[in-house]
């Protein structure tokens, strides 16, 4: 059977990867889980300056996943290139670098300094960061933010570029189509769906920043609606993603159009989830008579 897949020329060895911010560069998952059975690793998002995050309680439980604000803490991308580069080229795998903003400048600059460096075989830009320049407002929140941001991107970089968008949004298949239209290769859907808890003892949020994003199985319906309605607007692979736990869930999104899926928030649970989503795959595909997996792309339209 072929599980390997191709991404703007990028050859995976099978249509798995992390979900940004999971496993954070993998470096810390490596007793537990080999990186390079997976098709590609994608890292937590790295900024161009140091980020604290959130205040704490920043990750609260809910039905069916947790709502979490952590704020994209990282310690910017002078320490990335030190710390993780070396790490990345110890793994037979494609890797995938999620960048953070809250300007375009700064998406900018984080992928001219990942295009000096080497081991990296891809960019995922995080659109889902609200902008200082656009009043809090999210870059995938408008079609025009979205295309902009990545057609100045493309310019500083050969590498190839991912859009990750929000689900909180009224027109998903207008802003997949404003990310082709910038430049983009793929698209990453979804990020988390805005929610909040509150603790009805104290009357206030749970959460210090009040909302955050809800992953976890709770959010899979909405990322598969999401993952449907892009892949009959674009020409571009989606990498699918949200409340991914087997192989069962990835295969929905596959057939709703997803050329790979990311697990994500199942690793809080199980480290080994990745890899045993690629196990399913491959069980399913044997049992149904499949010899390539890109045979399930789109198949429920």
């Amino acid at each position: 059977m072929k599980l390997n897949i191709n991404i703007a020329g990028i050859e995976w060895k099978n249509p798995v990867t992390t979900a940004s911010g999971t496993v954070n560069s993998g470096k810390e998952y490596s007793p537990y889980v080999d990186f390079s059975k997976l098709g590609a690793l994608t890292t937590k998002s790295v900024s161009a300056k140091p980020w604290k995050g959130s205040q704490t309680p920043r990750i609260a439980e809910t039905y069916g996943g947790m709502v979490h604000s952590i704020g994209l803490q990282n310690p910017g991308i002078d320490e990335f290139i030190q710390r993780d580069i070396p790490y990345f080229k110890k793994l037979d795998t494609a890797i995938i670098v999620n960048i953070c903003a809250r300007e375009e400048n700064d998406f900018v600059e984080v992928a001219r300094r990942l295009e000096e460096a080497s081991g990296i075989h891809m960019l995922e830009l995080n659109l889902a960061c609200k902008s200082d320049d656009l009043g809090g407002f999210r870059f995938a929140q408008n079609t025009k933010w979205t295309e902009s941001v990545l057609a100045k991107v493309k310019k500083v970089t050969n590498l190839p570029v991912i859009a990750k968008l929000t689900p909180n949004v009224t027109d998903i298949a207008e802003i997949a189509k404003a990310a082709e239209a910038g430049g983009a290769c793929a698209l990453s859907l979804i990020n988390s769906v805005s929610a909040m808890r509150i603790n009805i003892e104290t009357r206030k949020p749970i959460l210090a920043s009040a909302m955050g994003g809800l992953s976890g199985p709770a959010i899979k319906p909405i990322a598969l609606r999401c993952v449907y309605q892009a892949y009959k607007a674009v020409n571009i692979p989606i990498i699918g993603m949200g409340g991914i736990m087997t192989g069962e869930d990835a295969i929905e999104f596959l057939m709703a159009g997803a050329t790979a899926v990311g697990v994500g928030m199942a690793h809080f649970i199980n480290p080994r989830a990745a890899l045993e989503v690629i196990e399913d795959i491959e069980a399913y595909m044997e049992k149904h008579g499949i010899d390539d997996v890109v045979e399930l792309t789109g198949a429920a339209h």
